[in-house]
């Protein structure tokens, strides 16, 4: 293709992108995309805070959530929430230590609220967030009776869900402790370049496995 004809065919996609694709003109340096609406802003913006801060409206109940539970939940948690074949068992008491530790909604997870952000956003599997508000705190409200931790005539809503009290709610750790190094940086009146040693390295230890040769012997020995 010669030069001009090029050119005459970026000016043509230029000029056509825009209008299909609805680009707008007079937006923003590059002129493209438009500003979002409140509503379109409102869809993407389903998290929950653990105080329930973003709980939509609506409500759902035990009794609601048993039959919903049954038909889009219990193929791959069980019927009782015990897990079918290598999907994740949800409920029973358990425990955190041994060999095996039981992560359970009752034993692991610190918040009733964020049992509903998940089971939003990412339940059920095979077609995540497609359950109506309503529906989730069903389901919410279903497994939280399954755990034992609310009665059986429980309604989940956005008052009522933060209100639980997850038994393993003190057992995380919210202080992020890395770096593992608390030395503080040094911006005036620093150490000589000359002074700093390195007292230790992993050079000669084989803890690093090589990026050449073959494969079945690059692990260190």
């Amino acid at each position: 293709m010669s030069s001009w004809r090029k050119l005459a065919v970026a000016a043509i996609a230029a000029a056509c992108i825009p209008a299909a694709l609805g680009f707008a003109a007079d937006k923003g340096p590059l002129r493209l995309g438009t500003t979002p609406t409140a509503a379109q802003v409102e869809g993407w913006a389903i998290a929950v805070r653990p105080d329930g801060q973003g709980l939509p409206a609506g409500s759902g109940s035990v009794k609601d959530g048993d039959e919903l539970y049954a038909n889009v939940c219990a193929s791959c948690h069980g019927t009782f929430g015990e897990g079918v074949g290598r999907y994740p068992r949800i409920a029973g008491e358990g425990k955190l230590t041994g060999d095996r530790p039981e992560q359970t909604v009752q034993t692991y997870w610190p918040y009733a609220t964020t049992l509903f952000d998940y089971i939003n956003r990412a339940m059920p599997f095979p077609s995540p967030h497609v359950l109506p508000p309503d529906q989730v705190y069903a389901v919410t409200a279903y497994v939280l009776n399954l755990n034992s931790l609310v009665d059986d005539d429980f309604v989940a809503d956005r008052n009522t869900l933060p209100k639980v009290k997850m038994p393993n709610r003190e057992g995380f750790n919210w202080i992020d402790p890395r770096p593992d190094t608390h030395d503080a940086a040094c911006m005036s009146n620093c150490r000589p370049a000359a002074d700093v040693k390195v007292s230790q390295t992993a050079e000669g230890k084989t803890l690093t496995p090589r990026t050449t040769g073959p494969l079945d012997t690059a692990m260190p020995q």
